[in-house]
């Protein structure tokens, strides 16, 4: 089967951001594997978007929600594909990641809450916490166990909107495969493209409410200074991305050498 193109969009109404990660170059003239996808959730998976999900072939889903917002808006997975509950902001549900559904019902709050440049300064220090907070620590570790892994393959993960947590883990993945700086942060960005159009109706609903619109643009798109956070934190304590996984994530050599090796291939 021939790799995908970098950054390759699947175009299923029912899942929103749906991106698979293989097709980015690697080191020595290989590319990614398109055995991972990343998307945002998908309770509205239905009928022939149904159909197109399932020939996929996914065999796992990797949810990064909180249980309050799995409660909103639960996934419809596929009948026979492993479902698996991987909440890394378990221990600070406040987090701006996991506050979309409050944000969005709560005009004045979202004044309070992101106004005068808040919303920038909320979501890097949320990024920053993606390396050290002890549920975000334990998620990602059993996310990266089990992708290395191929019964568990191919595979899927998302968060609520397949933009921060799913990011996170998007570019984190990346970055040890020996992706490009550039073309991590360019697989990061496309969120902007392939996400923000598909939420207009709801920046409008918030507007009709009463809410500023313009408080949303750092909320619901993605910037190179949330991704640059995650990267600052995570050489502040760990040196580089071999070392997140190893000393941060406490993942062993033989799981991060399998990850190496069965997420990249020769073309």
């Amino acid at each position: 089967m021939a790799a995908p193109s970098p950054g390759q969009v699947i175009p299923i109404a029912g899942v929103p951001n749906l991106r698979d990660l293989g097709g980015w170059k690697a080191p020595g003239g290989r590319v990614v594997r398109g055995q991972v996808f990343r998307s945002a959730e998908f309770a509205k998976l239905q009928d022939d978007d149904a159909t197109s999900f399932a020939a996929l072939g996914i065999r796992s889903v990797y949810d990064l929600r909180t249980d309050e917002e799995r409660a909103a808006q639960a996934n419809v997975v596929p009948e026979g594909v492993e479902y698996v509950i991987v909440d890394v902001l378990a221990d600070h549900s406040g987090a701006g990641p996991a506050q979309l559904l409050r944000i969005l019902s709560d005009p004045q709050g979202a004044e309070e809450m992101l106004g005068g440049g808040k919303a920038v300064t909320i979501f890097k220090g949320s990024y920053r916490e993606f390396l050290y907070l002890p549920s975000a620590m334990a998620g990602f570790r059993r996310f990266f166990t089990a992708v290395s892994q191929q019964e568990h393959r191919p595979a899927l993960f998302h968060c609520t909107t397949g933009k921060d947590r799913t990011g996170w883990a998007a570019a984190s993945l990346l970055m040890l495969l020996g992706v490009d700086e550039d073309d991590v942060l360019a697989d990061y960005l496309l969120t902007n493209d392939e996400l923000l159009p598909s939420l207009q109706p709801t920046i409008d609903q918030f507007a009709a409410i009463g809410g500023d619109p313009e408080l949303l643009q750092p909320v619901l798109g993605v910037r190179e200074e949330y991704l640059d956070a995650a990267r600052d934190e995570m050489v502040t304590r760990y040196g580089s991305i071999d070392g997140y996984f190893s000393d941060g994530l406490q993942l062993g050599t033989a799981t991060i050498d399998r990850l190496r090796s069965s997420l990249v291939e020769s073309v």
